[in-house]
């Protein structure tokens, strides 16, 4: 962070002597978008007429980080802004040039260079110290004082409210008088437009949707979350309290996904709306310390903790808390005040204010018994299927949809949370526990065709090789599920049986550019792929031997050949030599 971007002169000693020594960029042989910001600096309009007719990317950037319509703004050009802006530059873009020192670290280059072309292209009455990081060219046009600049540029659509690096509006900068006054009147306009596009947006894409776009199956999950946060988005909840979830299922089953994707659709800025702290870093009591901060005098002090520095900027963040379960008791009585006040007292004694975060626990506890219930629950469901269609009372189609009964919830697990936490306090200051239930056969069908098409899109990209598979294999590697590792026993199933092929192959050299390549079961004329009841069963279960899956090369007359792929040596038989 630098100084704040200010409006002034230097006057240094030696200055001239250097612009004499280094001399002035010119612009003649240069490229044309050089020759674009030059003409924006200087006010050229039938040069930046032609060169945009030429074809030039109208927001094209300076090496230095900034574009032609921040230096018309800055070099109080209105005319050359009205014709930037008739092409389309985008007035919302921020301005990569931090300070002058700064950014010669970053580019290797000798501060004296950067000063020299700073000011010669950009202008020579800013703050050299500053930092302008995230300056539009609204802030440039309200740091000039261009009254008729800051019209068109928010006739245009530039957000009033957007932030600089240093956290700062337009408005911060503006001087008494017609500029503030506009600033001010298109501030509470843009809020309310923002607004009421928000309501739309949502009312057109409600958050279940967006979030079943990423998440497959869990929809009583999404359906609880998306509930919630509804009421808070509209106004119906305790503003005294924050929301707190409790993510319980086991590994790979969606829980974290389901959190980032929340802070996705609530945060533009998802670097700082999501906050996530795995919570097995905080297993022994002075570990508390990571948390809020340690206490004055203590090392460390000044750093401040990993919560309460990533709160405080940003204080409606979505927090995930992984795997809380391993978490300190200690550090759960931190986050008893945490979710009860909506307020946390750091290291130094400061207090934040978060009673508009989202708090989400995830925790393996009670997986198991969740699984097996569910598991149990779609076995009865299939088997009440079968006897309504054998007795002709109606046709009944199998649904993959189960629900968990409040009995099992209050009976089976809440005692066990209970165990396990040890207090009832701190359950009750959860106003949602969430259920994740293991994946259903369509649902397991669903995670094989994503994993397998994100190495077909990688096979394209690296080897301009295009990678199809039948739909027998997507039933094959779906029965690689392990229903305590959820989603991630899928993964590991296409990269052990396809994606080793592929490299192999690769390796060996049977892959030619270009080349069309199918994924199919060896012998899929014979009754391989078991039914989905027999897919659902527990691990107990006595299995047949796995299908193979083989690679073919799919010819120009659409005729398939089996690659020869030579298998390499396994460990057990090899020679070792002494």
């Amino acid at each position: 962070m630098g100084a704040e971007p200010t409006w002034g002169g230097r006057n240094e000693p030696g200055l001239a002597g250097a612009r004499l020594g280094c001399g002035r960029r010119v612009t003649t042989g240069a490229r044309d978008k050089d020759a674009l910001l030059e003409a924006a600096r200087v006010n050229n309009i039938g040069e930046v007429n032609r060169l945009l007719q030429a074809g030039i990317d109208v927001n094209t950037r300076h090496r230095l980080g900034w574009t032609a319509l921040m230096v018309a703004a800055i070099s109080r050009n209105p005319s050359v802004v009205k014709v930037l802006l008739a092409a389309n530059a985008d007035p919302n873009l921020g301005d990569d040039f931090s300070s002058v020192y700064e950014m010669a670290k970053e580019k290797g280059l000798h501060s004296l260079e950067v000063l020299v072309t700073r000011e010669d292209e950009f202008n020579n009455r800013l703050n050299v110290r500053a930092s302008f990081r995230g300056c539009t060219a609204l802030h440039y046009a309200v740091l000039a004082d261009d009254c008729l600049s800051v019209r068109m540029l928010l006739d245009a659509g530039a957000n009033p409210l957007q932030k600089n690096e240093m956290g700062h509006t337009p408005l911060d900068y503006a001087r008494e008088g017609e500029v503030m006054n506009l600033l001010k009147a298109s501030e509470a306009k843009f809020q309310e437009e923002q607004r009421r596009r928000e309501i739309e947006e949502r009312r057109r894409f409600p958050l279940e949707q967006r979030l079943k776009e990423h998440i497959i199956g869990q929809e009583s999950a999404i359906a609880t979350v998306g509930a919630a946060i509804r009421r808070k988005e509209n106004g119906w909840y305790d503003e005294e309290h924050p929301l707190v979830f409790l993510f319980l299922g086991s590994s790979g089953i969606g829980k974290t996904e389901l959190a980032k994707q929340t802070a996705k659709y609530l945060h533009k800025d998802v670097k700082k709306g999501f906050i996530r702290l795995d919570m097995s870093e905080f297993q022994e009591r002075h570990e508390v310390a990571k948390f809020i901060g340690s206490p004055p005098g203590y090392v460390g002090h000044e750093e401040g903790g990993q919560l309460t520095k990533k709160l405080r900027q940003c204080p409606n963040a979505v927090v995930l808390f992984d795997e809380v379960d391993k978490a300190h008791p200690d550090v759960l009585t931190i986050m008893l005040q945490l979710f009860d006040e909506g307020r946390l007292t750091d290291g130094k004694g400061k207090t934040i204010d978060c009673k508009d975060a989202i708090f989400i626990m995830t925790s393996n506890v009670a997986s198991d018994e969740i699984a097996q219930h569910a598991l149990q629950l779609r076995q009865e469901a299939v088997e009440m299927s079968k006897k309504r269609i054998a007795e002709n009372l109606e046709d009944v189609q199998v649904s993959d949809k189960i629900t968990i009964s409040k009995q099992f919830k209050e009976k089976v697990i809440r005692p066990i949370l209970k165990a396990h936490f040890r207090r009832d306090e701190f359950l009750g200051r959860i106003n949602e526990i969430v259920y994740f239930l293991p994946f259903c056969h369509s649902e397991l069908i669903q995670l094989v065709n994503k994993e397998l098409s994100f190495w077909a899109k990688k096979a394209k990209a690296r080897h301009n090789i295009t990678l199809l598979w039948d739909r027998e294999v997507l039933d094959v590697l779906a029965d690689g599920y392990n229903l305590h590792y959820g989603a991630r026993s899928i993964k590991h199933e296409v990269e052990r049986r396809v994606v080793n092929q592929l490299a192999a192959a690769y390796e060996q050299d049977l892959l030619p550019r270009g080349c069309t390549l199918r994924v199919a079961v060896e012998d899929s004329d014979k009754q391989l792929l078991k039914s989905k009841e027999s897919s659902e069963m527990g691990e107990g279960q006595s299995k047949s031997k796995a299908p193979t899956l083989r690679l073919e090369i799919v010819d120009k007359d659409s005729k398939a050949r089996k690659l020869d792929i030579q298998a390499p040596l396994s460990p057990e038989n090899m020679a070792y030599f002494l």
